[in-house]
């Protein structure tokens, strides 16, 4: 059994991002969750979740429970380690710094020596609310988002969506590394950078020959991986049948589509009709449901989230199978 400490605020859509690099998922407290398996690759490309530990064991917040769970694991490694304890969302009143402390000394006298510099092994003790979650580290998610601001990219315009919220998109439609990822409204390629960064053939599509170009100028910036982009119709989209693995796209917000014959109704209706057409998955974002125009274009929807962003936005994330 894995350990898993999510990030942000809604656990239950961290936890579904987890699924795409862990199998059954599950909330055990708030920020904490339980797996059966983590593929450690894909796990470093997570945006909501911090990392994953080998449980040694789950218990009450305490630290003596904490301590009790080590004395009582058999312990098959050797070297050098260090204690790191954290109260997930200051939740569970927990001193840390004592349970690291009493947790050290624990696996001192089990035969190991304490190195907090450069550990051979490091033991996470991952306390929220009244559980707590004791285990190996295996791996941690790259936090590199900052780096790829949208105001820093050579081509932006407002309302660009940030890169941790691109990158769960993506790994929400489960496209593994080598499958292909469209988005049909793909702006200034936010999306696409995210996308390609995890392994897929970023494929996008715009309305807009400036977001076309535009998009082009920030993935040469950001991949390193060949990439397509081609000016088009959302609703009419120049690809063949089940040409992609998935598709992700964040509708209009509140206004009226920039291909002038369509409304903005018929654009995202359009559009999630190609969408089925082209590929067996689809997560789409807006600021309301679309959820019956997904049914009306055969799709199933898995199931919704709704995020909010600020006070006059709140996201409607919906995930589509065929």
């Amino acid at each position: 059994m894995y350990g898993l400490e999510l990030a942000g605020e809604d656990d239950a859509f961290a936890a579904r991002e987890a699924a795409c690099a862990a199998r059954d998922v599950e909330v055990v407290a708030p920020g904490l969750a339980t797996a059966r398996g983590v593929d450690t690759d894909r796990f470093r490309t997570l945006a909501y979740t911090h990392r994953a530990i080998h449980l040694l064991g789950q218990c009450a917040a305490s630290v003596d429970a904490a301590r009790a769970v080590v004395d009582a694991a058999s312990l098959s490694r050797s070297g050098t380690v260090a204690v790191r304890a954290r109260d997930v969302r200051s939740t569970a009143g927990v001193d840390t710094r004592r349970a690291e402390r009493a947790l050290g000394a624990t696996l001192v006298d089990r035969g190991f020596d304490v190195d907090l510099d450069d550990p051979d092994h490091e033991l996470r003790v991952l306390f929220a609310a009244d559980t707590c979650l004791v285990g190996w580290l295996v791996a941690e998610s790259v936090r590199d988002y900052g780096a790829r601001r949208p105001t820093d990219r050579p081509f932006f315009q407002p309302g660009s969506m940030a890169p941790l919220d691109a990158r769960a998109l993506v790994n929400l439609t489960g496209v593994e590394p080598g499958e292909t990822l469209l988005d049909p409204m793909c702006g200034t390629g936010g999306v696409l950078i995210e996308a390609g960064l995890v392994g897929a053939h970023a494929v996008g599509v715009d309305a807009q020959r400036k977001m076309v170009r535009g998009a082009r100028e920030n993935l040469r910036a950001h991949l390193d991986t060949d990439f397509d982009l081609v000016r088009g119709d959302a609703s009419r989209l120049p690809l063949a049948d089940d040409a992609v693995a998935g598709v992700v796209f964040d509708a209009p917000y509140g206004r009226q589509s920039k291909i002038a014959r369509h409304s903005l109704s018929d654009l995202v209706s359009g559009a999630l009709a190609e969408a089925h057409r082209v590929a067996p998955r689809a997560v789409v974002v807006a600021d309301r449901s679309w959820v019956e125009a997904a049914r009306a274009a055969g799709w199933t929807v898995e199931t919704t989230f709704e995020r909010r962003v600020h006070r006059s936005l709140t996201r409607h994330i919906l995930l589509l199978e065929r």
